[in-house]
């Protein structure tokens, strides 16, 4: 592992602190990451200098603020190969991405009789929209399943490929699994729905600010995103769709800034992307975002996310050394994306997070917005140590270090 992901801890002064006396090891960045000093001083800069409403506005800051704005767009569009900026929609993030073609797209495209499919590692987010909007529509959910009692056989493409009929209208799969760490084969997937003409929707929450995305190679309709789980601003998120679909979505939300006519009994709507964006945009986030997507790639995405699959591996190897511990996700040796989740069988997920925070060190324990897997796996909730770029080996050894001392004390080591 190259030293240089070391020397680039000292952009996130977040990480300059002690918590319970140690210096702090976050290892809970598939919940949220940290961000660079170069993302806090481009949102400071634009409070400081630029602040205004966008669009509407003839005054100078006004119009700086809608070039900033309106830049972030282009640098999102460039940042996964979109082929234009105008399929490039800003949300509060991936749930409010996937909500949008729900009810955008699928509400007045289902009917009875149709099939959306998911898999059975699938966020909730990109799962209770499906549920709500075939509830709405008649339409019936079914579910890819996974493979292992451990769930380390990723999906079951065999059974992909016998759920995938011409009653598939939507095929909505996560790219990369927030609790297994399984990197699902997108492009393959993708191929596979276009076959029986089904669209598909591709939760990239954690994979965009992980490695090197093309919508375009990947040929999925709509993708969708979170600035925070990527040194971005939270509350910014980003929902690529394909502009011939984007123009004949109904907007979700109505309001100032999507109308392009308003009378006393009826609207018309902008065009994508204006149409979707209802209300006075996150101006200051998407700016915010901009200057993660330059931070990020001025350190190469390839390169983080071999760091950070790197890092995972040796923390399952380090990890499947202790007494009592289950480990899911794809086993030692197969591909496996930045992180490692994991249950002691006489220890609570709530109790290793809480004991691991003395050491300084921060987890995520519980169901992880999966709890039908978790339910499925039989496992009440799992203990998950995810990484990024500015994550080290030696942050490994404090993760382990930390679970030792965790089984020594409730007599299970």
């Amino acid at each position: 592992m190259s030293s240089d992901f070391s020397n680039l801890r000292v952009d996130f002064p977040v990480l300059d602190q002690h918590v319970g006396g140690h210096p702090l090891v976050y290892l809970d960045n598939a919940a949220t990451t940290h961000k660079p000093r170069a993302v806090i001083d481009a949102v400071a800069r634009f409070y400081e200098r630029d602040n205004s409403n966008v669009h509407r506005g003839l005054h100078a800051l006004s119009m700086r603020a809608t070039d900033g704005y309106e830049a972030a767009r282009a640098r999102t569009a460039r940042f996964i190969n979109a082929a234009d900026s105008a399929e490039i929609v800003f949300t509060s993030g991936t749930t409010a991405s996937v909500n949008l073609v729900a009810q955008g797209w699928a509400r007045d495209n289902l009917k009875s009789g149709d099939v959306v499919l998911c898999t059975e590692m699938e966020h909730h987010s990109n799962m209770v929209p499906w549920q709500i909007v075939c509830q709405q529509t008649g339409a019936t959910l079914k579910y890819i399943p996974v493979l292992g009692e451990d769930a380390e056989g990723g999906l079951d493409m065999e059974a992909l490929d016998q759920l995938l009929t011409e009653q598939v209208k939507l095929v909505a799969f996560t790219h990369i699994s927030n609790t297994l760490g399984t990197i699902n084969p997108a492009a393959e997937i993708c191929a596979k729905a276009r076959a029986v003409g089904a669209l598909t929707m591709v939760d990239g929450a954690q994979s965009a600010g992980h490695e090197d995305v093309d919508v375009q190679a990947m040929g999925c309709d709509f993708y969708a995103f979170s600035g925070h789980k990527m040194a971005a601003p939270t509350g910014i998120g980003v929902l690529y769709g394909r502009r011939e679909l984007l123009d004949h979505m109904s907007p979700w939300q109505g309001g100032g800034g999507m109308i392009s006519v308003v009378r006393y009994d009826a609207s018309e709507w902008k065009p994508a992307p204006e149409r979707f964006e209802a209300g006075t945009p996150n101006v200051a986030d998407a700016v915010g975002m901009h200057a993660a997507m330059d931070y990020l790639d001025s350190v190469g995405r390839p390169k983080i996310g071999q760091h950070e699959a790197e890092l995972a591996a040796l923390a399952y190897d380090r990890l499947s050394e202790l007494p009592g511990i289950r480990l899911l996700g794809p086993r030692s040796g197969e591909p496996r994306a930045g992180l490692v989740s994991f249950a002691f069988a006489d220890v609570h997920a709530h109790d290793v997070v809480t004991f691991a925070d003395q050491d300084g060190v921060a987890l995520r324990g519980g169901h992880h917005c999966n709890q039908p897997l978790m339910h499925k796996l039989g496992l009440p909730s799992t203990t998950r140590a995810s990484f990024y770029l500015y994550n080290t080996p030696e942050d490994v050894d404090a993760l382990v270090t930390s679970m030792r001392r965790i089984l020594n004390f409730f007599g299970a080591g």
